[in-house]
């Protein structure tokens, strides 16, 4: 068994089939059950965020595996295949495992080091707990890269140098519309990315902020701790009038802005001028919204490009040290498990081996001293552990790989192996 990242990110997909393959939890469910049903497929982990679908799975063999996941990831979205081939992010193995530690550490993001993806990657895994679609391995590898996700940010302050797509979007609000002191704030979504964007914009001295959300009593929480405003849903576009910046994020599958409701807050503003900030994924706002006369709309994509991947800084640097020994350490950890059975058979039939070797020895030389005896007994392990070092080795490797089921008829064969003793 090896582990497989499937899917679609930021660095190579467009903003509009990003949404279209962004998963709620419902189809990310069905895609779960879909990829299940694959022989080639045994522990399944979807992740889906603002700027990534991904599938990290365990699977017995890669290309039957991708071929299902594709089936299935096209099978819930309703994209084609041909859609999909172009941008598809594959890793196997090694590199997935790679992949999962560096996601999980903020060095994969759109904004390197961003925290959100951390409870994103733990939500996913706890879905997949729940429904007994994450196993042993999967298991593992997440706590890992959890667990160093984590690490990363408190040895290294990756967190501290790092920019959100919240502060560089207010950051290009301010350019367009001044200082965000003094600014009126609409937040639009109390969830994490919502109560992110409403902390920043208080930090920075925003004159006033107002939460609006489909379930009023989590604006209100929300509102409260930050002494803000809450107001029901039926009153956004009021709220929009108001606002001379729209901070979106709701995780809604249709739009919360749309052209109209807009171009009617624009009316009521009398064309003063007023920036969207969309972060969410499907978006929320209009695309469309961005043409009005004195309305700047910035989605994914504009805030992507304004974050650009910069230079490497030294947190960087090293916070990719800590993931390489972190990754290094997981696979030996993982190499030894999955190798031990096979590594316990080869020692053990070589061990019937010297044995009987052994006996032979000594009933032909009943002359030799107890010392030289042991001489001799010493040089034949001696010659025998040096034979097996490289077997040793290669087979941990292939551990590592995934392969060792491909090879394990040649490893029966080679050693002389019964089946049971690999199992």
């Amino acid at each position: 068994m090896s582990t497989v990242v499937f899917g679609l990110n930021h660095h190579r997909t467009p903003i509009q089939l990003l949404e279209r393959v962004s998963l709620g939890q419902d189809v990310a469910a069905r895609l779960t059950e879909s990829a299940l049903e694959s022989p080639d497929i045994s522990e399944v982990v979807v992740v889906s965020t603002c700027n990534r679908t991904e599938v990290y799975a365990e699977v017995s063999a890669f290309h039957g595996a991708v071929a299902d996941l594709t089936t299935a990831l096209t099978g819930v979205t309703g994209v084609t295949q041909d859609d999909l081939v172009e941008h598809l992010e594959l890793q196997y193995g090694e590199a997935a495992v790679a992949h999962v530690f560096n996601v999980a550490a903020g060095l994969d993001s759109m904004a390197v080091g961003e925290a959100q993806i951390v409870a994103q990657l733990r939500d996913a895994l706890a879905v997949g707990q729940d429904s007994g679609a994450a196993g042993p391995a999967l298991n593992h590898l997440l706590q890992q890269a959890l667990r160093t996700g984590k690490r990363v940010r408190t040895e290294t302050g990756l967190d501290r140098v790092s920019r959100s797509l919240v502060e560089v979007g207010l950051e290009l609000a301010r350019d367009l519309l001044g200082a965000v002191e003094g600014l009126d704030v609409l937040v639009v979504g109390a969830g994490s990315m919502s109560s992110l964007a409403a902390s920043t914009a208080s930090r920075l001295g925003a004159g006033s902020i107002t939460v609006v959300n489909r379930t009023h009593e989590r604006a209100v929480a929300l509102a409260t701790r930050l002494d803000a405003q809450a107001r029901p849903i039926a009153e956004i576009e009021a709220a929009l009038a108001q606002a001379d910046v729209v901070i979106s994020c709701t995780g809604s599958t249709g739009l919360v802005v749309d052209l109209a409701a807009a171009a009617d807050a624009q009316v009521a503003r009398s064309g003063r001028a007023q920036v969207y900030l969309d972060l969410a994924m499907p978006h929320d706002v209009a695309v469309e919204v961005g043409g009005l006369r004195g309305v700047t709309r910035l989605g994914l994509a504009e805030l992507g490009q304004a974050l650009g991947r910069g230079t490497e800084l030294p947190e960087v640097s090293a916070a990719r040290g800590v993931v390489a020994d972190a990754v290094h350490r997981h696979l030996s950890d993982r190499a030894a498990q999955v190798a031990a059975p096979t590594v316990t058979a080869i020692r053990a039939a070589a061990a019937e081996v010297v044995t009987r070797e052994l006996e032979r020895v000594d009933q032909r030389t009943p002359d030799l001293t107890d010392a030289e005896r042991a001489e001799v007994h010493l040089a034949i392990h001696r010659v025998v552990e040096k034979l097996l070092h490289r077997p040793t080795v290669r087979v941990k490797e292939m551990a590592i790989d995934g392969r060792i089921v491909e090879y394990e008829d040649a490893i029966r064969a080679l050693f002389d192996l019964h089946g049971s003793e690999l199992s």
